[in-house]
């Protein structure tokens, strides 16, 4: 019996596989449906929906048969491709990029969809209670599905859970955007092994939804974003979760890490960044970009820098650095493909920094160098990738992140009179003991005043070396941790007056919870880093952040406490607190934030007579899946006073100290009225003054400047 009056073709090459007559059943039962040849199809046909579904990889497609189902879609069909069809995708000039990993896998556990967190209102998927939909409990499937690649126009709906695993590098849904008709690849979308009855209860809600939201037409909500516009979309889709920051940069949802690129050209101020379109996890990595008049306020950009698949940038555009080569803006980044990384360009082609071209010479250095003994591990032949350029003496000069075998990590020094031809200078300078690290990542060398700044990211932390080049290498006369929280991978821009920093933010919760909001780390808020006149490093927030400030709740007031606690007038999860702590005979005074009015949740930022500062993580969230142990910065020099910066956004805590210290937490607090501030000292008397607590604006507003719709990244 014919439950819709939906009209499916159902295409048929040949005699019917199992799995294709178990497909036909089940659709003959729901749909009113023709089975057709390859050889019926046309651009118009009397159907709401094609089903393409095979066990056959569909690569040599006749021509004719290509045009006409290329151009049916066009017209407005829709177009369903199930298991091994999905790589059709590249034949019928669908998508430019192929789905990469074609097989058959055997399914012995619950398996089936990981949905996307930010689509849970597509059709496919509406009533389930969850992102983790098992659609089969055992048998074999066929399968085309993107794996080390993303497709170059799709938009990825759904990866695959298996049992207890989420994998979600394999690609299950993909929605595809095409002219005025709609095509779905199903690569898990199988009929005929009969799993048990919860299970096919669960594929056939899914297949109807597919199906009958293909009929429907094009829904752009579910396209994959390449402007402002459809990256606003994904914004709103995120905009209730209280975990999200408002001001610092982040991603449009998905996944951000590295900070690139970062340069200040024809007023407007560029941030770059590791990037994956296809959800919250590192993989498959393009260059998001943003950008800002004033350094306050954000909007998305078109990305600039997509994998290409016949190219050495492969399985990603990894990190690297903006550079203005004679007015060309120009980015030299790390291009991954096998198990070599190496470095590659790509220029601007106009003002905006809104297109790129790759360089036809790519990769400009073919290996790394072989008189020193650099690291190989189990993924790399030579760890060797992220770059730092900068023009001196008429020479470019770059230093490559590296290690060297058994002795630790390393910045690589290069030199050219172009960008395309570099000779290497030897090593700048080799870390030793087990606190350097065995790979120096996202290297910068820094020129502030009479001293240089080199910082290097070992996997755990933040190293920072203040000295001078001498003899080809690195004199250090001071050395430190730039931040000693959650916070990596920083990078700097240029401006007038020296340079602004920013530092990736990664989360503190586990894998399947970044998964389920939809989205994942953040960019610090941009530093300014100085060097004083007695050769210690200084850092302090930009002083354009003060314009997000809005309603003031306290203002400049002083309090003195005596083993006292006293909550402020002020809460969110959007703050700037600023004040001067004396401790007099005090053991500790300690601001607590995001708290509760039980106070079962809070975060508590502990000052204590050790001269150290504490972000004591233990109660700042009743969930379990987060981390909830103590973070710990001596603050040497002694100081006393202390003067604390502290800015507040969602799941960020950053803490400034006297203008020198940073210390960057994760908190992640349940509870909607988790938005209190208190101050407490304890064991005897303390004096805080200058104490200020600001609302702070959203610097991600909604623009009514819709920027044109963008062709496809580079790749």
């Amino acid at each position: 019996m014919v439950a819709t009056p939906v009209r499916v073709g159902f295409v048929v090459d040949g005699g019917p596989s199992d799995r294709q007559e178990a497909a036909r059943a089940w659709a003959s039962a729901r749909y009113r449906l023709d089975v057709i040849g390859t050889d019926d199809l046309a651009p118009s046909m009397p159907y709401d929906v094609i089903w393409w579904h095979t066990d056959e990889e569909l690569l040599d497609i006749d021509a004719t048969v290509a045009r006409a189902l290329e151009e049916y879609v066009r017209g407005g069909g829709g177009l369903l491709l199930g298991l091994r069809a999905v790589s059709a995708v590249e034949p019928l000039g669908i998508d430019s990029v192929a789905p990469d990993a074609v097989g058959t896998r055997s399914v012995s556990a619950p398996t089936g969809l990981l949905w996307r967190s930010v689509y849970d209102d597509h059709p496919a998927v509406e009533g389930f209670d969850g992102l983790r939909i098992p659609i089969a409990d055992h048998g074999t499937v066929p399968f085309a599905r993107y794996e080390s690649v993303l497709p170059a126009e799709g938009e990825v709906l759904a990866s695959t859970v298996e049992g207890e695993h989420d994998r979600p590098v394999q690609t299950s849904v993909v929605s595809w955007h095409h002219g005025d008709g709609a095509v779905l690849g199903a690569s898990t979308l199988a009929f005929r092994a009969d799993p048990a009855p919860e299970y096919a209860a669960n594929r056939d809600r899914v297949a109807e939804g597919f199906v009958e939201s293909l009929a429907a037409g094009p829904d752009p909500r579910f396209d994959r974003p390449t402007d402002r516009a459809g990256f606003e979309r994904l914004r709103a889709r995120l905009r209730d979760d209280p975990h999200r920051p408002r001001y610092h940069v982040t991603s449009p949802a998905n996944w951000i890490n590295d900070p690139n690129g970062l340069i200040e050209h024809e007023g407007q101020y560029h941030v770059f960044y590791q990037y994956n379109p296809a959800g919250p996890y590192h993989h498959a990595i393009h260059w998001g970009h943003a950008v800002s008049d004033d350094l306050v306020h954000w909007r998305d950009e078109p990305l600039a820098l997509a994998p290409s698949p016949d190219g050495p940038d492969r399985d990603g555009c990894w990190s690297g650095c903006a550079i203005d080569d004679g007015g060309a803006p120009t980015l030299l980044y790390t291009g991954g493909r096998g198990r070599r990384q190496l470095p590659c360009l790509a220029t601007a082609t106009d003002g905006s920094l809104r297109s790129w071209i790759k360089d036809t010479e790519n990769p400009i250095i073919e290996e790394a160098p072989t008189d020193i003994d650099v690291l190989e591990t189990e993924h790399w032949e030579a760890e060797f990738r992220d770059h730092c350029v900068w023009r001196e003496d008429g020479l470019w000069h770059q230093i490559i992140g590296s290690g060297v075998t058994g002795v630790g990590g390393t910045a690589l020094h290069y030199t050219a009179e172009n960008l395309r031809d570099w000779t290497y200078e030897g090593p700048l300078l080799v870390g030793e003991g087990p606190d350097a690290g065995a790979v120096w990542e996202c290297p910068e060398l820094l020129r502030l005043g009479e001293k240089e700044l080199l910082h290097v990211s070992n996997y755990e932390t933040v190293l920072y070396f203040v000295g001078e080049r001498r003899d080809g290498g690195f004199e250090v006369e001071s050395r430190g941790v730039l931040d000693h929280g959650d916070f990596y991978a920083p990078q700097s821009m240029r401006v007038d007056d020296g340079y602004l920093t920013w530092g990736w933010l990664p989360e503190a919760r586990d894998d399947e919870t970044q998964w389920d909001a939809g989205w994942s780390g953040a960019l610090s808020v941009p530093r300014r880093i100085e060097i004083d006149e007695s050769g210690e490093l200084r850092q302090r927030p930009a002083a354009e952040l003060t314009a997000l400030r809005g309603t003031q709740y306290v203002d400049g007031t002083s309090r003195s406490l005596r083993d006292e606690r006293q909550e402020l007038p002020a809460s969110g999860r959007a703050l700037e607190l600023t004040a001067t702590i004396s401790l007099r005979d005090a053991d500790a005074v300690t601001l607590s934030v995001f708290e509760s009015p039980d106070r079962r949740e809070r975060t508590e930022i502990r000052y204590t007579a050790a001269n150290e500062l504490i972000v004591d993580r233990s109660n700042a969230s009743e969930d379990p899946r987060v981390q909830s142990d103590e973070q710990r910065l001596e603050v040497t020099p002694y100081d006393e006073p202390l003067s604390l910066r502290l800015f507040l956004d969602g799941s960020v805590i950053e803490a400034f100290v006297n203008d020198r210290h940073c210390l960057t937490s994760r908190v992640y607090p349940t509870r909607d009225d988790s938005t209190g501030v208190a101050v407490e000292a304890a064991g005897g008397r303390a004096e805080i003054t200058d104490l200020s607590v600001w609302e702070l604006e959203d610097a991600w507003s909604a623009s009514e400047d819709r920027a044109p719709r963008s062709t496809a990244p580079t790749r």
